[in-house]
């Protein structure tokens, strides 16, 4: 007689229902089948007594740099940092080389990822000035997450810079709009205050206003034609004040770098590596998107996972690339950060697993849930684990966070009912699908 369930999770601490349960997980096909006290047995059964359970943490921004720049970053490469960092899904971005900015395009994107990534995965479409008849028929797209619209230069070629092409794509999309919101024209005029070799002028030239005065545009075409919009990376004191008044169509996502470095002084210590766009800013920045992460002004945290070479990243500022690695760290960082009492576990879960799920429409993920697909972290709260450079999965080989001990850790990642990684090493591989939405 065959076993009722794949998989059995016992003893768990789960989180259910907004509050942690000790009980058992019971998995057939892909789904959750039962949770409470299992006495049958399973093909697998895993013990996670003094383990804590939650729905599977979701990475809602990532650079997998595929196609165009294997030697940063693969689809495949990529998600193995996922699941080691104890994320089972991920929505990937439009700014690889050539840009995800057709059907053609997006679908090649869909092709590579079949059969080669360790963890769930969406894609952006990515908005441009001239393929609004695209964007237009996104909405049954399979595996899009999304429309991304840049409105201010960064890495890659996509840009929306007129003001009526930025609110043609919010007034026509049929999905979510999420926006790397920093006004280009500000960019380009401040760019006198860039002083070539001093990283620490990075966030003077990319300073606040060039922040604010973007999201106030954006947020106006949102309420204006009442389409909701998704402001990625807030890294400012202004923009996220701003916000936490004007949030009818509005969510908000931020990162686990904004809310743990500071300048000046990560700029005196990693050099360009602290380099990104926004950036890292002043501490009293950080004072206040922590005030507005424990209000609910944030819904959201994704790494903005951006990997680059080191190589790269030595050149002389401003010649060095921007974006740091983060899909493997993320959940450690804020593990962290709650074991150190500056957050709930409820609101970590919440801003990971909880709301991504329900600002997307993902179907059937971001609960513990009977019916549900079974994507799911495990966690030690009370394990201590030195971040470093060689645990890195990634291409890139580095982590702004080398040589930092956080306490509080995801030893196992199950995804679609399959135990992916367990006590920091690959399991099963490859079992990740498309996320339905």
């Amino acid at each position: 007689m065959s076993n009722i369930y794949d998989l059995i999770i016992k003893n768990g601490n789960c989180f259910t229902n907004n509050s942690l349960t000790q009980t058992d997980i019971g998995i057939k096909d892909n789904r959750i089948i039962k949770i409470g006290l299992i006495n049958e047995s399973g093909n697998r059964v895993l013990d996670a007594k003094s383990l804590t359970i939650i729905p599977g943490a979701i990475d809602t921004q990532v650079h997998f740099r595929e196609p165009g720049n294997p030697d940063k970053e693969d689809l495949e490469s990529g998600s193995k940092a996922a699941i080691l960092g104890g994320i089972t899904s991920i929505f990937e971005m439009p700014n690889t080389n050539p840009a995800t900015d057709n059907f053609e395009r997006f679908q090649d994107k869909l092709d590579r990822a079949k059969n080669r990534m360790h963890c769930n995965y969406a894609f952006y479409f990515g908005a441009t000035e001239n393929n609004f008849e695209f964007i237009k028929k996104t909405t049954n797209l399979e595996g899009c997450c999304g429309i991304k619209m840049f409105i201010g230069s960064s890495t890659g070629t996509l840009l929306v810079k007129k003001d009526e092409a930025i609110e043609e794509v919010i007034k026509i999309s049929p999905r979510v709009v999420s926006i790397h919101s920093e006004d280009d024209d500000l960019l380009q005029k401040k760019k006198i205050l860039i002083e070539k070799g001093n990283v620490k002028t990075h966030p003077v030239w990319r300073d606040s206003e060039v922040a604010l005065t973007s999201t106030k545009k954006v947020v106006s075409f949102a309420n204006k034609h009442k389409k909701r919009i998704h402001i990625l990376h807030v890294s400012s004191k202004e923009e996220i004040d701003f916000l936490s008044n004007n949030k009818k169509y509005v969510t908000v996502e931020t990162t686990p770098q904004f809310l743990t470095l500071f300048a000046p002084d990560c700029y005196e210590e990693l050099g360009t590596l602290a380099q990104m766009n926004p950036p890292i800013r002043t501490k009293d920045h950080q004072v206040v998107l922590w005030k507005r992460l424990l209000d609910g002004t944030i819904d959201v945290l994704g790494s903005d996972h951006a990997p680059h070479t080191l190589k790269e990243k030595q050149k002389t500022y401003p010649e060095s690339p921007s974006g740091l690695t983060g899909v493997q760290t993320m959940l450690p960082i804020m593990l962290d950060h709650v074991n150190n009492k500056k957050l709930s576990f409820q609101r970590l879960v919440e801003l990971l697993s909880i709301n991504p799920c329900k600002i997307f429409n993902i179907k059937k993920r971001g609960e513990i849930k009977e019916g549900y697909f079974a994507d799911l972290t495990i966690i030690d709260m009370n394990l201590d684990f030195k971040i470093t450079n060689d645990w890195i999965a990634s291409r890139c080989g580095w982590t702004p966070f080398n040589n930092k001990i956080v306490k509080g850790f995801p030893v196992g990642t199950i995804v679609n009912g399959k135990i992916a990684s367990w006590d920091k090493k690959i399991v099963d591989t490859k079992f990740g699908k498309p996320l339905e939405f």
